[in-house]
C-alpha cells in the first residue's frame, strides 16, 4: 500500500500543476460593456471606431445596441459600464439620480423625415418638423414610428406635442408603431409606403431605400446630440470604471474626435464631434 502512495501523490501533483498552468496563464484581455443605441450601431460607426480604440489601449468594447430608453434602464441595473445615447434630458436625470458619474457631449448629427417620392402629405412644402407632422396627420398619410422609447422616439413625441397633435388617435390606422430599432422601422416604412423620422446616420447607411428620399431636413428642431456617461461604480461596485473611463477620455480627446469626424459613407460624414 505504501509503495502505491508515491505514485498517487505524483499524479496529484501533476494534476495540480496542470490546473496551475490553466489558471495562472496569460490574463484575460480587458473589456467592458457599452450600452448604446441602434442608430450608432446601424450606422457602422462602432465598426470603425472601436478597433482604433483597441489598437491604442488593448481594451475590447462589447456594444449592446438598443433604444436609448432601454440602454438607460440597462445601465441603471448595472448591466453596462458606459452609456452612449441621445436623449439629453434623460441622460441628465440618469446622472442626477446617481446612476452616472458625469455626462459629456460627444458628437451630433440631425434627424430627417423620409418618405415616398409622391409625397402624399405634401411634407416637401414645409420647412419645420411640426408643420410636416400637421400635414401628415391632416391627410392621414401613413407614418411609421419606432414606438420604443428610444432617443429618436422621445424626440418624435416632443415634436408631436409641439404640433398640438396626439398621434395615438390614429394608432393602428395611419400611425403605425413598430416597437423596433431604426433600421427595422425604416424597412417597415418603405414596405408600407409610410413616412418616417430617422437620424441621418442610419439613413445614409440604410441599404433598402428603394425610391425613398429625404422630404424634410434642416429644421433646427431636428438637432440630435449624443452624450457619453460612465456608470457610477458607487452604485454598482462591479463596474469596470478604469476601462470605461479610458474609453471616455479617448472618445472625447483628439484621437476619438478625429476618428468620429473622419467616418464617412459614400463621401458623407455621419456624425460631427463636439466634445468640449
Amino acid at each position: 500500500m505504501s509503495l502505491k502512495q508515491p505514485k498517487l501523490h505524483s499524479r496529484m501533483i501533476g494534476a495540480a500543476a496542470l490546473l496551475g498552468l490553466l489558471f495562472t496563464g496569460p490574463a484575460l484581455a480587458e473589456s467592458f460593456i457599452l450600452q448604446s443605441t441602434t442608430s450608432t450601431a446601424n450606422s457602422g460607426l462602432y465598426d470603425d471606431l472601436l478597433p482604433k480604440f483597441k489598437a491604442k489601449t488593448g481594451i475590447t468594447v462589447n456594444v449592446v445596441a438598443v433604444g436609448t430608453g432601454q440602454a438607460i434602464k440597462n445601465a441603471m441595473n448595472g448591466d453596462g459600464d458606459v452609456l452612449l445615447v441621445h436623449a439629453k434630458s434623460a441622460e441628465e436625470k440618469f446622472v442626477n439620480d446617481g446612476y452616472g458619474v458625469e455626462r459629456f457631449d460627444v458628437m451630433y448629427n440631425d434627424f430627417i423625415f423620409v418618405g415616398p417620392p409622391a409625397d402624399p402629405a405634401g411634407v416637401k412644402k414645409t420647412s419645420t418638423a411640426t408643420d410636416a407632422l400637421k400635414k401628415i396627420a391632416a391627410s392621414k398619410a401613413l407614418f411609421a414610428s419606432r414606438g420604443d422609447n428610444s432617443g429618436t422616439h422621445k424626440k418624435e413625441v416632443k415634436l408631436w406635442k409641439a404640433s398640438g397633435i396626439d398621434p395615438q388617435t390614429g394608432s393602428g390606422k395611419w400611425y403605425r408603431e413598430t416597437g423596433s430599432g431604426m433600421g427595422a422601422t425604416l424597412n417597415a416604412a418603405v414596405g408600407m409606403g409610410a413616412y418616417a423620422m430617422t437620424d441621418r446616420g442610419t439613413w445614409i447607411s440604410f441599404k433598402n431605400k428603394g425610391d425613398y428620399e429625404i422630404v424634410l431636413e434642416g429644421d433646427k428642431g431636428l438637432f440630435n446630440q449624443y452624450g457619453v456617461i460612465l456608470v457610477n461604480p458607487n452604485k454598482h461596485p462591479h463596474i469596470k470604471a478604469k476601462a470605461g473611463q479610458q474609453f471616455i477620455d479617448w472618445i472625447l480627446g483628439s484621437e476619438g474626435q478625429d476618428a468620429i469626424a473622419s467616418y464617412k459613407l459614400g463621401g458623407e460624414q455621419l456624425f460631427f464631434p463636439n466634445a468640449r
